[in-house]
């Protein structure tokens, strides 16, 4: 099945019940492979560590405000069968040969975005070193061969069935080790926790902030990137293309596979949410208490300060584990995921026919040896992951103001009306779009007025 291509004989109905439903869901987990090991055990941790408990309020807006958007780009391509490159390449404004503005300036933001992934790599290397001295070289090497065997084959069922399995195992880790906490000297008070709801933004911090924000919860390239898992799943495909003579029956599929992924998206953003929460609050005690901010070639020996200062010793060796799964998670949904949307985009020039499965998995195949290449060039260039994740974090912003406007135009000007959602929903869409927006702008002239 070529779930890029919509036919009558792939159509299969929403299932009707919350049983049969669970069974469907995955491409949320995937996403949220993607957005652990950089945005929560990475970035979160350092921003924690640097300004303490008084920006906890922002680091769970970042990951609450983003979902309403992710669900409209998922309704779009459930509706439509179309990916995001194909939506942004749709949206209105000048055109630059054959591609819209959009899918360029998404090429660009995203070719300086392969700073954090370079530093995603460099932190699984920095992990291999620690629980065996080989040298960060050869580790870095043996990460990306190992993420190129996996994603090579551009099949998505193995990409979810790892992503579920690792995000699991760390996040019950990481809940144990919280809970923990609470008997060592470094427990959290209720003044600290309530500290946290302050609403303030330290300027020594904007930089870490803007790329906490935009990097925590699901950030644009997520959002775009969530639209593929759902077509490999098979929502746009079991959908099947709208039909005149049984226009009923098909939005009568559309408006189920529509709820399955909503209740895909919700779960994920609360196992991302919680963990976001636990790796802040984790950086925060334990770590700025102690004036301890990871840097450089330091930065897994100072994280496993969180779980050795309250579990003790022997925790060492079971962070390691666990941070090398979260990473590395991390490591292959980025690159299943960059080969995809460079894939489309490439599709979008005109390069490639990416809805033909043999191109598709052609320039899927090569792509996956090209990135983590230069991934682990840039690792060898700056070796700092830390501060690698958090300046391409922060050119997240961009593609977020980019997949907002997007969002806004599905809604208003592409969506039938029989899949018009509620007025809640319409709501709390307006209300994340005028966030982040806001967010993205007071972080640029706060780092600029300064």
């Amino acid at each position: 099945m070529n779930p890029y291509q919509r036919t009558e004989e792939q159509i299969i109905a929403p299932p009707n019940t919350f049983t049969g439903t669970l069974k469907r869901l995955g491409p949320g987990f995937v996403l949220s492979a993607s957005i652990v090991g950089s945005g929560e055990l990475i970035a979160t941790t350092l921003f924690g560590a640097k300004v303490g408990f008084i920006c906890l309020w922002l680091i769970l807006f970042s990951c609450l405000v983003k979902v309403a958007v992710q669900i409209e780009f998922g309704r779009f391509t459930i509706y439509s069968g179309k990916t995001s490159m194909q939506a942004l390449d749709a949206l209105p404004g000048p055109r630059f040969g054959k591609t819209g503005w959009a899918v360029w300036s998404w090429f660009v933001v995203q070719l300086l975005k392969t700073l954090q992934a370079g530093g995603v790599i460099g932190g699984v290397a920095l992990v291999l070193q620690e629980i065996y001295p080989l040298g960060s070289i050869p580790w870095t090497c043996l990460a990306a061969l190992a993420v190129m065997a996996i994603v090579f084959r551009g099949i998505y069922s193995p990409i979810e069935k790892w992503s579920v399995i690792m995000i699991g195992l760390f996040t019950m880790f990481t809940i144990t080790s919280v809970i923990a906490l609470q008997w060592t000297p470094f427990a959290i008070t209720g003044e600290q926790f309530s500290s946290g709801f302050s609403f303030t933004l330290p300027h020594s911090a904007l930089l870490l902030a803007l790329g906490a924000f935009a990097i925590t919860g699901v950030g644009g390239d997520e959002i775009l990137a969530y639209n593929y898992w759902l077509i490999e799943k098979g929502y746009a495909a079991y959908t099947g293309p709208e039909s005149k003579d049984h226009h009923d029956e098909w939005v009568s599929r559309a408006q189920g596979w529509i709820r399955v992924m909503r209740l895909d998206a919700l779960l994920s953003m609360i196992c991302y949410t919680i963990v976001t929460a636990l790796f802040y609050l984790l950086g925060a005690a334990i770590l700025h208490s102690q004036g301890l901010v990871p840097e450089k070639g330091q930065l897994i020996q100072v994280l496993s300060r969180m779980y050795t200062d309250t579990l003790g010793p022997w925790a060492r060796t079971v962070f390691l584990g666990g941070a090398l799964v979260v990473l590395f998670s991390t490591l292959l949904a980025s690159l299943a995921a960059w080969s995809r949307l460079f894939s489309d985009a490439f599709g979008r020039f005109g390069w490639i026919d990416f809805s033909q499965e043999k191109d598709r998995k052609r320039s899927i195949a090569l792509l996956s040896i090209i990135f983590p290449i230069i991934w682990s060039i840039l690792y060898f260039t700056f070796q700092d992951p830390g501060l690698m994740v958090i300046i391409g974090g922060s050119l997240t912003t961009i593609i977020l103001f980019i997949v907002v406007f997007a969002a806004l135009i599905m809604r208003y000007q592409w969506l039938p009306a029989e899949l018009k959602p509620t007025r809640l929903f319409d709501l709390i869409l307006w209300l994340s779009a005028l966030a982040i927006v806001a967010a993205g702008f007071h972080a640029a002239a706060s780092a600029f007025l300064k």
